[in-house]
């Protein structure tokens, strides 16, 4: 993910301190990998000095003082920009999977096995992801079924793989 774009977006609502934008941040996005504190405030410090950004206020505080920051007219254009980009297609031909399946199969090791383990863990993030749907809100629920539909795509992969597991063997011990 784009942080510095996430933070701008974030930052079109009003001005913000740092703190206030890593909550926003691993509120709406973070669940899984909240942000550090130094990748905030670094990516604060980047958008700062090329423009994308302003400091808006100092606040005193028990700490350190708290320096708010808003978004620019260049940092809209940024984010414009960013949000109008379709990002890249993925295609996934260099797989790690792949790779231990390929790899299993030229050592005599059983591939089907390697297979296997890996449906198994699938599955088990599978049902993860379906609890959280269930107990989250429709963010959440979004976000899952563009993970649960990923992973259905590998199931059926890890199906079609075993189903012709011997012919593979065949071509690659060839």
């Amino acid at each position: 993910m784009a942080i510095g774009q996430t933070l701008l977006g974030l930052l079109e609502a009003g001005p913000r301190h740092g703190y206030e934008l890593k909550r926003a941040y691993d509120e709406r996005f973070g669940h899984d990998r909240p942000l550090h504190y130094g990748q905030v405030y670094a990516t604060l410090a980047r958008l700062l000095r090329n423009g994308l950004v302003t400091e808006s206020g100092v606040e005193p505080g028990g700490g350190p003082e708290r320096k708010s920051y808003a978004i620019t007219d260049a940092g809209i254009t940024d984010v414009e920009q960013w949000l109008s980009t379709p990002e890249k297609p993925e295609a996934y031909l260099q797989n790690t999977l792949y790779t231990k399946v390929v790899l299993a199969l030229m050592s005599g090791r059983d591939a089907a096995t390697v297979l296997d383990t890996q449906r198994a863990a699938h599955l088990k993030v599978m049902r993860e992801l379906t609890r959280r749907k269930v107990e989250g809100d429709l963010a959440d629920t979004l976000i899952c079924d563009h993970a649960l539909f990923h992973l259905e795509a590998d199931l059926r992969w890890l199906e079609l793989t075993a189903a012709r597991l011997d012919e593979l063997a065949g071509q690659v011990k060839a």
